[in-house]
């Protein structure tokens, strides 16, 4: 087993807000921190989090029992293989809230164990519920919220519960950046402002990536963004790449990883001056929401 697997704790990694970017990601993880012999795929996250396409970046062509389009594919291959001891996959994907309104625990249970025996790889969307009846933890464990966590349980844990706690408090923040970022975004285009060329990301923030300094000035972008906040207007997702907020419309990859309306943005600001990114050769506008965290790694307590 490669050392970066065998002495794997945890690795965190901002989440990033788009199709492109989550698959991107997906891709890296399942370079770095899984092996042949990781069988047991267990990923945590709150609805809209982007676990589906970041599953499908880590396993290109795995076909979703219930993906972020609604096709839910029936009957479940794994309980339908299980069944008749005919496992014709290498790979399953299971969404256990989905179903659990379908199946009782204890069966799904049954079914994971079979396909591990068989030497077959599942993957287990809220695989906190779950573990109660398999009674073991994952070979890895996905956590996905506002940081997207990679674990590789021990003995004394983590426990998808522990994950669990922390994604699903975190996704909040996220979902507040990536809305606010959009936002400002539509700002800057009708100021006359070019779309931004990249994306980074910040702690409970955003980063908007140009070539060239912009000339928008900041305090006023910032002032517009506020006003389209107190308006409390709902955010449609249209399809798989379109958002609505009011009477604007824009492309976004991610529409699921939102706000349901802009008054749920809280303590929006934009840093005043352009970020210069020497690696890039680039400016930056940063946006932060929500309220700063006492350090880096503080984990917060409210």
């Amino acid at each position: 087993m490669p050392i970066s697997h065998e002495f794997l704790m945890h690795a965190v990694y901002f989440a990033p807000r788009g199709r492109r970017r989550i698959h991107a990601l997906g891709e890296e993880i399942a370079q770095r921190y899984l092996s042949a012999e990781d069988l047991l795929i267990g990923v945590i996250g709150d609805a809209g989090a982007g676990k589906s396409l970041l599953i499908q970046g880590m396993f290109p062509g795995l076909e979703l029992s219930n993906d972020d389009r609604g096709i839910n594919v029936r009957p479940l291959p794994l309980l339908s293989h299980a069944e008749n001891d005919n496992f014709e996959h290498h790979t399953y994907h299971v969404d256990m809230l989905f179903e659990l309104a379908f199946s009782q625990p204890a069966q799904l249970a049954d079914a994971v164990r079979k396909a591990l025996k068989e030497n077959c790889r599942v993957v287990v969307e809220h695989y906190e519920l779950l573990y109660p009846q398999l009674e073991r933890n994952a070979h890895v464990l996905v956590g996905v919220g506002e940081e997207v966590i990679i674990a590789r349980p021990g003995i004394f844990g983590p426990l998808p519960d522990e994950i669990k706690t922390i994604v699903y408090k975190s996704l909040y923040y996220r979902k507040m950046a990536h809305s606010s970022e959009d936002i400002t975004q539509q700002v800057l285009e009708r100021m006359g402002v070019t779309r931004a060329s990249d994306h980074d990301d910040v702690r409970r923030g955003f980063m908007l990536c140009y070539p060239q300094r912009p000339q928008a000035d900041l305090r006023l972008v910032e002032e517009l963004v506020k006003e389209i906040i107190a308006k409390d207007l709902t955010i449609i997702p249209e399809g798989n790449r379109r958002i609505k907020f009011g009477d604007m419309k824009m492309r976004c990859t991610g529409p699921r990883i939102h706000v349901r309306s802009t008054g749920e943005i809280k303590n929006f600001r934009l840093l005043k001056n352009y970020v210069y990114d020497p690696q890039r050769e680039g400016y930056g506008i940063v946006g932060l929401v929500g309220e700063e965290p006492a350090s880096f790694f503080a984990v917060d307590e409210d």
